[in-house]
């Protein structure tokens, strides 16, 4: 059985960050930073979100040598589209979410 529920500020906004630049794989701090989420929000999020199948997510390895991979994440198809269709015909609602 699927719930249908609107999604959460929280995902609302995650959503407008990656719609952006949809196509551009994204870093969870980048993310962080750019939507004021903590890590404790934000990466359970972006877990449910690859299971729902809203974004892809790989391991990218270290551009310099004794840095850590780091997981990266951009929208898929169904994402974008999912993104689109909780945004008003006016465009407005993902702009207007408040930010947390």
């Amino acid at each position: 059985m699927t719930r249908d529920r609107r999604p959460s500020k929280q995902m609302l906004v995650l959503l407008e960050a990656l719609s952006a630049r949809a196509q551009q794989w994204r870093h969870g701090y980048d993310l962080m930073k750019e939507t004021g989420l903590l890590s404790g929000t934000l990466y359970p999020l972006l877990i449910r979100m690859a299971d729902q199948g809203l974004i892809e997510a790989e391991w990218r390895e270290p551009v310099q040598l004794g840095r850590p991979a780091r997981h990266v994440y951009r929208l898929t198809a169904k994402g974008f589209a999912f993104s689109q269709e909780v945004t008003t015909p006016a465009g407005v609602y993902l702009s207007a979410a408040v930010r947390v």
